[in-house]
């Protein structure tokens, strides 16, 4: 975490009202605990989900997602006092990411999922930190311009995805006859397309344009037109049987957007150059995400 950013979180937490709650939230949390015995927060990472959570610089895990629990992090410093606190990095995939959750491996998952009352059984997610809705990404040479040009064509989805239902009920309504292939993670998805062995990928549009963003073609790969989708709203994700962990990262998140520190990690990540090549996503803030940051406690996970 950046020098200063300390004070500038306990400001924050103070405004938004969280400090007097600090008590109550140390008490009876098997993360907390376990965090606190061992002295290491272990934070869950993806490896290709720009600009959430990736590799950057030196192979270096990077992203929104992961700055997000850079201030959970520092909150849990001051909350419990303990300023040596280390922080423990492990990457995680579409196939693992829940269990190691769930057997407490990793304590949050600072990734690009989806929080989904399926998912909700399992695991739990802090308030939503971004909305996304799924597109189609081709190519300029497939000839491809809408979704009843897919129709015969092999597509690819990733592995573990949600949209992988979304595309089979498309494929069935539109009688499209897709042959749908699925790639280990985003950036096969990406060679898949790029070299002609898929026709389209399906998956969360800022996915897709973070994607398409590292391509040397990048050009060449356009959107087909949205279709009416709702909603997908990503979170951190956590220990299903542990409200006190959750009244934690919740609050930071709450006070992080209230104070603005939310508003400008996202300018950093989505209008600005990112690493480790300095491209810009040229992103904007959707309307969508911008009631949610007003209005926290709407993207309330259950």
């Amino acid at each position: 975490m950046m020098p200063g950013r300390r004070g500038v979180l306990m400001a924050a937490l103070a405004a938004a009202g969280i400090v007097a709650g600090l008590d109550a939230v140390r008490a009876a949390s098997p993360t907390l605990d376990k965090i606190r015995s061992s002295g290491t927060l272990t934070l869950g990472y993806r490896e290709t989900s720009i600009p959430f959570s990736y590799l950057g610089t030196d192979q270096q895990p990077v992203g929104m997602a992961l700055d997000l629990c850079a201030g959970v992090a520092e909150r849990i410093r001051i909350d419990l006092n303990l300023p040596a606190l280390k922080v423990a990095y492990v990457a995680v995939n579409a196939s693992n990411r829940i269990p190691l959750i769930q057997n407490g491996t990793v304590d949050i998952e600072c990734g690009s999922t989806t929080n989904t009352p399926e998912r909700q059984k399992q695991v739990a997610f802090s308030i939503a930190t971004f909305v996304s809705q799924p597109r189609w990404l081709t190519t300029h040479t497939s000839g491809i311009a809408d979704l009843k040009g897919l129709r015969g064509h092999t597509v690819v989805i990733t592995q573990g995805s949600l949209n992988m239902v979304l595309a089979q009920k498309q494929n069935t309504a539109e009688g499209l006859g897709l042959t749908i292939l699925q790639a280990r993670d985003h950036a096969e998805s990406l060679l898949m397309l790029r070299t002609g062995r898929a026709a389209a990928w399906y998956e969360d549009e800022v996915l897709l344009a973070g994607a398409r963003s590292t391509a040397p073609d990048s050009a060449a790969l356009i959107f087909l037109p949205a279709a009416a989708q709702t909603d997908d709203e990503y979170g951190l994700m956590l220990r299903r049987d542990d409200p006190e962990f959750k009244a934690l990262v919740d609050g930071t998140l709450k006070a992080e957007m209230a104070s603005g520190a939310f508003k400008r990690l996202y300018e950093k990540w989505f209008l600005n150059p990112i690493p480790p090549k300095g491209l810009n996503l040229d992103l904007p803030m959707s309307e969508a995400l911008r009631i949610r940051i007003g209005e926290p406690s709407r993207a309330q996970a259950r």
